[in-house]
């Protein structure tokens, strides 16, 4: 009976690896199937990406066009309100670097709390922006969300 536990594939079908440079016996000696001479017979002869032998390539080709604001853009590490009430149950103020010991935002991340959850006390939550569900929830259980600036 064919089990996952004794599969096996056909004989042949699986090779050892071509050992390079092991001598004239092994097949492979000397200059190690690279050939004799050239760029590809050389270490280090790793062309560029996009290189295509000196024809103009294809990226200087294409024209471009408009604009990308992808490196002005601001991210944000995001936290759930439920992630403050198990990770804080004992604490009442909930600073950045307080996220950051507890391992919920790193040192050069934007936070950002999202509502996902409920809170049952008072949290004093400082972040750098809070959903407007986030914000509800904090006020509702008494507690208050400050804005830090970024």
């Amino acid at each position: 009976m064919i089990h996952l536990g004794n599969l096996t594939p056909k004989i042949g079908a699986r090779h050892r690896r071509r050992r390079l440079g092991f001598g004239e016996g092994s097949g492979h000696g000397q200059t190690s199937t690279k050939g004799q001479k050239g760029q590809r017979s050389r270490s280090g002869d790793g062309k560029m990406p996009g290189f295509e032998g000196g024809q103009n390539p294809v990226l200087r080709r294409v024209p471009k066009r408009g604009f990308s604001n992808r490196a002005f853009k601001k991210t944000f590490r995001l936290v759930q309100v439920s992630d403050i009430e198990r990770v804080f149950k004992n604490q009442k103020e909930v600073s950045l670097e307080a996220l950051r010991i507890h391992g919920l935002a790193s040192a050069r991340d934007r936070v950002k709390v999202l509502g996902t959850g409920s809170l049952s006390q008072p949290y004093r939550v400082s972040a750098h922006a809070f959903s407007a569900s986030a914000r509800e929830k904090i006020k509702a259980a008494g507690g208050e969300a400050v804005s830090v600036a970024s």
